[in-house]
């Protein structure tokens, strides 16, 4: 019996994804925010581990990006190609090579009037291991792409939405702090909308073109770098959530922001041409431990480390208020991110159905999430008449007790078993005393009267965002 001659093997059976939706701004401005530095950091949400490890190029033909997907030994490189640009329109990316046995990925975007059009993203793939593969995970994958490209979509059209307040003016912004959780959020944010970005690098870091070096600890800056800026973002500062709070430790959260603040501040004063406007951050440990009582950016302050600690920060800036610069005291409350924070310490006992409650469960938290965060250093940055302390907050303080619920609620987990208030104190010391027990009911009451318009109000739709539960 003669034996059939052998062929190429089948090529797998190809599955489609496609993901529309309505953008309210011109399909040219949505490719355009496409093509500008750091829409992927954008577009990935915080849930999935991915890092850029290479990049030639942007969107067009032949531009490559090289991915790696996951953690330690289980993590994933990936490879993709550009190709089919048309300006204005649409691109498409490849898979060279990595997870899928074909992966054929086109952005598109078609006019739908004058000022708005129809996002499309449209995946051509197949799993590998053929029918067994499909079996196996195909569902899962299903469910993974409708998550991640309604976080997408949406992303998408609120930062457009949010730079078009800007009136097509782009600005030259000097940054510091800009590795920590929210200026690593804040960077692509600006970039996508057409700002370019100089970051303050401490001695030490790799410096590149777009980077000047500084050393708060020894009060050096370049400050020539600063020449040309139009705005000048402060967000560093020693984290306060990590550790207990030594003597020693409580002295560097000090020197990172308030002489850190003073070396910048002098810096700014000596310039030729000094920027228009800095937006320095603070923290709603301005207030204190107030209870039950609602403050606002009217209220006295508190009493204790933080308060000291951010009623010097401030005063660091009022040189450069006297000198005719615009400031910008930007309080920010507890940020919310899926990258890290405090949050992302949070999850691990929740999604064991181990969290719960602190203390007794009644002390405020004024969270923000890390979209309204950036969004709201944007508006800082786009709004003339904003000067002063601004509070960072979500309108929608919840207690400890509902905070927990809501996360339980959201991760389909029990959330019940508390951590009595003297085990804090025992674990955290003063730390935990200040931040994890201190009750803050902030409203962001300057931050609306100025316009602006909170993505996340609410604290569940906020972790179903960041946590890819709609």
């Amino acid at each position: 019996m003669r034996r059939a001659p052998s062929g190429p093997s089948p090529a797998p059976s190809r599955e489609l994804f496609v993901r529309r939706s309505q953008v309210d701004a011109p399909a040219a401005e949505v490719f355009r925010w496409h093509a500008r530095p750091g829409a992927l950091e954008r577009l990935t949400p915080p849930w999935e581990r991915l890092r850029v490890l290479e990049q030639s190029g942007g969107i067009e033909d032949g531009a490559r990006v090289v991915l790696r997907m996951g953690r330690g030994p289980l993590a994933v490189r990936w490879t993709a190609e550009h190709c089919d640009y048309v300006d204005g329109e649409q691109f498409r990316d490849v898979q060279r090579s990595g997870p899928f046995a074909h992966w054929e990925h086109t952005h598109r975007m078609t006019p739908d009037g004058p000022a708005a059009c129809r996002l499309e993203d449209r995946i051509e793939y197949s799993l590998p291991f053929g029918a067994f593969g499909a079996l196996v995970a195909g569902g899962l994958t299903r469910q993974r792409l409708a998550r991640t490209f309604e976080y997408r979509h949406r992303i998408t059209a609120q930062d457009i939405a949010a730079h078009a307040r800007m009136g097509g003016r782009t600005m030259k912004i000097a940054v510091s702090g800009s590795s920590g959780l929210i200026g690593s959020a804040l960077r692509p944010l600006l970039t996508t909308g057409g700002h370019s970005i100089v970051r303050l690098v401490r001695s030490g870091a790799a410096p590149d073109a777009a980077s000047i070096p500084w050393d708060p600890e020894r009060g050096t800056i370049d400050a020539a770098g600063l020449e040309g800026v139009d705005a000048v973002v402060h967000l560093a500062g020693e984290n306060i959530g990590s550790g207990r709070w030594t003597p020693a430790k409580k002295a560097r959260i000090y020197a990172s922001r308030v002489d850190g603040t003073n070396v910048l501040v002098r810096a700014l004063l000596g310039l030729a041409h000094p920027p228009q406007t800095l937006v320095a951050a603070s923290a709603i440990g301005y207030y204190g431990n107030r209870g039950h009582d609602v403050v606002d950016e009217d209220s006295a302050p508190g009493a204790g480390f933080l308060t000291d600690l951010c009623r010097d920060w401030e005063a660091a800036t009022r040189p450069a208020v006297e000198r005719g610069i615009r400031v910008v005291n930007l309080r920010f409350g507890i940020a919310l991110s899926a990258a890290g924070g405090a949050l992302t310490s949070m999850l691990p006992p929740f999604r064991l159905g181990l969290g719960g409650p602190l203390g007794s469960g009644e002390q405020y938290m004024s969270w923000v999430a890390i979209d309204d965060a950036i969004g709201a250093v944007l508006h800082a940055l786009a709004t003339p008449a904003l000067s002063g302390p601004v509070n960072v907050v979500s309108p929608t303080a919840v207690t400890n007790r509902d905070f927990a619920i809501t996360l339980g609620r959201v991760l389909s987990r029990p959330a019940f078993l508390p951590l009595p208030g003297f085990a804090v104190k025992l674990l955290f010391g003063e730390m935990g005393e200040d931040l994890l027990l201190g009750s803050t009911r902030v409203q962001p009451r300057r931050l609306e009267e100025s316009g602006y318009a909170f993505r996340f109000p609410d604290l569940e739709g906020a972790l179903r965002h960041l946590l890819g539960k709609n």
